[in-house]
């Protein structure tokens, strides 16, 4: 293989490569825009974790101490 062929093949999957980026962007993208015309989802996730958050400050367990001392005789 020559190094045109390899710089040929390193084109072809730096366009495939980009390709899929512009196909992931228009997914997020797709995503955004149904939240923006529909945010009921988006509010729904929002408050439980804030009644989750609000929960686990309030009754959640002590946190254990990361060292632990034993002693020895």
């Amino acid at each position: 293989m020559t190094t045109e062929d390899k710089a040929k093949e390193a084109l072809e999957h730096f366009q495939n490569a980009a390709l899929e980026m512009i196909a992931a962007a228009r997914a997020v993208l797709d995503v955004a825009e149904e939240l923006v015309k529909d945010p009921t989802p988006l509010t729904a996730f929002a408050m439980g974790m804030a009644q989750a958050a609000s929960q686990a400050g309030a009754d959640g367990p002590t946190p254990q101490p990361r060292v632990q001392h034993i002693r020895v005789s």
